[in-house]
């Protein structure tokens, strides 16, 4: 029988080759730079995060990171997969009993994970472990290319370079709570990597967005809400778009029940792709 342990000790070489071979043939590729970046911004423990081992060799895997969520102390689900060969024999579920004394024992009063609707296999498992859903998410994924912005800037508002001091009012804007990868305590792990636009009147700001150039990840947009409706969300998106190196731009996990957010960004040309059940666990 596999064997459960804590991932301490496990370079980021070997995690990366068993998550490319545990989502061999998902839509959605990592090189190994942007996997770190990735499991870096969300907060990956590695003493906190546990994975099944054949002899030596790992087949299956939950990178955890923690943090605060909604208030509460939370242990957050960045990536879970296991090996084809491997699967069918509940080694997630074994991984996640494993681990809880662990995770209580750091203080942790809940346990946050996201999924894909269409994922009914991991669903179902995640029901069966005691997770509700709290809220759905879309996702958002366009070539460079297909992306076509109509508006022309705002002839009194200036976009510039900014960074994060306005938090408060940045966050004013929001029309709902940033999922775990999308909160400020998570892009300001590695700020640098982040490029952020604002869309000043005079000193005051008014929008703002943010993009991770080497990725085309764009973690928040957001307009003062006395203020939409005059191109100001797409003279910002415009600017991001600038600033990416990379061939394709995404908008990850915008809140499904907001649909302006869904259709600002299709009037832009970028199209819906999916869609992400966000599921939480008391512990």
């Amino acid at each position: 029988m596999e064997d459960i342990r804590s991932l301490e000790g496990v370079g980021y070489d070997e995690l990366f080759e068993v998550r490319n071979e545990a989502f061999r043939g998902y839509p959605v590729s990592w090189t190994k730079e942007a996997f770190i970046k990735m499991i870096t911004r969300r907060g990956y423990v590695p003493a906190l995060s546990f994975g099944a081992f054949d002899g030596q060799r790992l087949v299956s895997f939950t990178l955890n990171c923690i943090g605060t969520y909604n208030g509460k102390r939370t242990i957050y689900d960045t990536s879970t997969g296991t090996i084809e060969e491997y699967r069918g024999k509940g080694l997630a579920s074994r991984i996640f009993e494993a681990s809880r004394p662990a995770l209580k024992t750091a203080g942790a009063e809940q346990y946050l994970l996201e999924v894909m609707t269409d994922n009914t296999k991991a669903i179902s498992v995640y029901k069966n472990m005691g997770f509700v859903v709290s809220r759905e998410f879309n996702y958002f994924v366009q070539g460079m290319e297909q992306i076509k912005i109509k508006k022309q800037t705002p002839v009194d508002i200036i976009l510039r370079g900014t960074t994060l001091s306005d938090k408060a009012i940045m966050q004013a804007m929001w029309d709902f709570a940033q999922s775990w990868q999308n909160t400020f305590d998570a892009l300001e792990k590695n700020i640098e990597n982040f490029k952020i636009i604002g869309a000043f009147s005079g000193d005051r700001l008014l929008g703002y967005g943010i993009i991770e150039p080497s990725s085309g990840d764009i973690p928040q947009l957001a307009v003062d809400k006395n203020y939409r409706r005059k191109g100001i969300g797409s003279a910002i998106l415009k600017e991001l778009l600038s600033h990416n190196n990379y061939t394709s731009v995404k908008v990850i996990n915008t809140d499904a029940s907001i649909i302006s957010i869904a259709s600002f960004l299709e009037q832009n040309g970028i199209g819906k792709c999916g869609m992400q059940y966000e599921m939480i666990k008391s512990l």
